[in-house]
């Protein structure tokens, strides 16, 4: 209840910020959805030179970076460290969530909270259905419990991944641009692995997990999957829990690291 009452006291205050400044708000969510749109553009580009991508159709394409784009979404309006070490290491704020008496990671997600990127997964779920409509895939029950659990694990990975990665900055006052290149890494998951070398195929499905944020999970709802496509799916889940703990234990091991922002 205690964290519930925090979460609802910090989304009234992101709202009573944005009433204020209504324009911002929707130019974040028009910025967002044209960067979304640019990144679509290129796959529906990419077909006008081929029928087929590594076996794949142009709607399956569309359809994994539609499933992309929800647990992205959800993951960029509730777990956003992305200024981390500028805010809270190089300039002190971490000083003062330490103080309070809730958990430090999850105050600092509170006040980084973004939902204009829901919008994205909005739309994802949008392209979801449209390309579903084309393909003739239908879901019944099983397949919507099915669905919240793949996003709810890609979500999972997508915080494992990047609070692992944030947490570097307890060690290293310097902000490092790390992240900008796993940012740029993640969007190979929106494309099916088979067109890529092992090595990739390895790394984007073992080392950095972003395979399990697109392509497998979407894989499930195809007519295309199968029997390993599946499994690979309802792995999912679990590869997210435990990049979910890996990147929590990195976390506090770094914030016993730190030693305050000094003078």
């Amino acid at each position: 209840m205690f964290y519930g009452g925090l979460f609802w006291e910090y989304l009234k205050n992101y709202a009573k910020t944005r009433l204020a400044y209504r324009a911002d708000f929707w130019v974040e969510v028009l910025s967002d959805l044209l960067f979304q749109g640019m990144n679509l553009i290129v796959i529906l580009i990419a077909f006008r030179y081929t029928p087929t991508l590594g076996g794949w159709t142009e709607a399956e394409v569309v359809y994994v970076y539609g499933f992309f784009m929800v647990p992205f979404g959800i993951f960029g309006c509730f777990f956003n460290l992305w200024n981390f070490s500028d805010r809270y290491i190089v300039k002190g704020e971490m000083d003062r969530v330490l103080t309070r008496p809730a958990h430090n990671l999850f105050q600092v997600l509170l006040e980084n909270m973004d939902p204009p990127s829901l919008f994205g997964s909005i739309v994802g779920g949008i392209i979801m259905t449209i390309t579903s409509i084309q393909m003739g895939v239908t879901y019944g029950a099983v397949d919507i419990l099915v669905l919240v659990l793949l996003v709810a694990g890609s979500v999972a990975i997508y915080f494992g991944v990047y609070t692992a990665l944030t947490a570097i900055a307890f060690y290293s006052d310097a902000p490092t641009g790390i992240l900008p290149l796993m940012y740029n890494i993640q969007n190979y998951g929106r494309y099916p692995v088979n067109i890529y070398n092992k090595a990739m195929r390895f790394l984007l499905t073992w080392v950095v997990p972003f395979a399990f944020v697109g392509v497998y999970p979407a894989a499930y709802f195809l007519e295309r999957s199968g029997p390993d496509d599946i499994l690979m799916a309802f792995l999912t889940p679990a590869v997210g829990l435990v990049f979910a703990g890996i990147g929590l234990a990195v976390w506090n091991h770094g914030v016993k690291r730190y030693r305050g922002a000094g003078s």
